[in-house]
């Protein structure tokens, strides 16, 4: 069983992050809460700690992992992130935002990144995370951890402990428990690699702030390759069928419920989990894997309501659409 550890409790979490700094110099796994979601981090520099992340989550190994670091400085030590990254940082750092850049060669002090973690690409996804513990932990390891989602791989993603503790278990050595994540949804990624943006996922920076920044409108890729973590065809999925933009609620399915009215056949739905009642996205966002887990839970088909597309309704009908795909 994983050490678990009350981060809202000053003691415990003072034991918690040193007892994860052993645990990451050991080459074992942590589970981090972050502002998006829980991740599961490992030493970004130990190939075999990084095995470890691939092996606990049966992820494919051609799926490149996230690496975090605790300021932009940290991050430019990385990757050269050039006048269009560097607006970026600047604008969305620390927080919910990936960039994928260029790698700087290690050397002079500096560890090289185990090259599973970047999935045999030639870029680097890296980010600054906006949550005081996992910037704490960050400090006190010292050196970038490669982190992602804390949960099988291709499930819903965790946004709690408990989510982490039910999908992964022992695989994972201690729990930093610091309550759900505040925002829910992953990350944005972009590429700031070549010479125009490219916006590789939707995620918690809405499209539109990043466009307001570069005062341009974000490439899309041009080929449906793995080119960064979250894109996989099939991805947070529940163990239940998924149908998208129901209007109506047939017998024997769940509901996942979007603003105060509700679709005919919902009195009767075997359960009902409304993403935010007030139709706000921000809400929807941050509730969107939780209310997956409990109506996973039940073992019936769900159905999910329309959600609309502008701002953050983007990042989640994108996790939508992935968790409805064939597996």
């Amino acid at each position: 069983m994983p050490h678990v550890f009350e981060m809202a409790d000053p003691a415990d979490a003072a034991r918690g992050i040193a007892a994860a700094r052993r645990a990451l110099e050991a080459g074992a796994l942590v589970a981090m809460p972050t502002e998006t979601v829980y991740g599961l981090a490992a030493d970004a520099t130990n190939p075999r700690a990084v095995a470890g992340i691939f092996e606990a989550k049966g992820r494919p190994r051609f799926n490149p992992l996230i690496v975090h670091v605790p300021d932009v400085a940290a991050a430019r030590a990385r990757v050269t992130l050039g006048e269009t990254g560097n607006r970026l940082a600047g604008a969305f750092w620390p927080g919910p935002l990936t960039l994928v850049a260029t790698p700087r060669p290690a050397g002079g002090g500096i560890a090289a990144i185990a090259d599973l973690v970047q999935a045999g690409l030639p870029t680097l996804a890296i980010r600054v995370p906006r949550h005081p513990v996992a910037e704490a932990l960050l400090r006190a390891f010292g050196r970038p951890l490669a982190a992602p989602s804390a949960n099988r791989s291709g499930h819903v993603s965790a946004t709690t402990a408990t989510h982490v503790a039910a999908d992964l278990d022992d695989r994972v050595a201690v729990i930093l428990d610091a309550g759900p994540a505040p925002m829910g949804v992953e990350s944005t990624i972009v590429d700031v690699s070549g010479g125009v943006p490219v916006l590789l996922r939707p995620g918690s920076v809405p499209r539109a702030a990043i466009e307001a920044v570069l005062g341009a409108r974000l490439a899309t890729p041009e080929r449906a390759a793995v080119l960064a973590p979250g894109m996989m065809t099939s991805h947070y999925a529940p163990e239940v069928p998924l149908r998208l933009d129901a209007t109506s609620v047939a017998p024997g399915e769940s509901l996942l419920a979007f603003g105060p009215a509700l679709p005919p056949g919902a009195e009767g739905a075997v359960a009902t989990v409304n993403l935010s009642p007030s139709a706000d996205l921000r809400e929807a966002a941050a509730s969107l894997f939780a209310a997956l887990r409990v109506l996973e839970s039940r073992g019936a088909p769900i159905a999910a309501m329309p959600i609309p597309a502008a701002g953050l309704g983007e990042a989640i009908l994108d996790r939508l659409r992935r968790a409805a795909a064939p597996r």
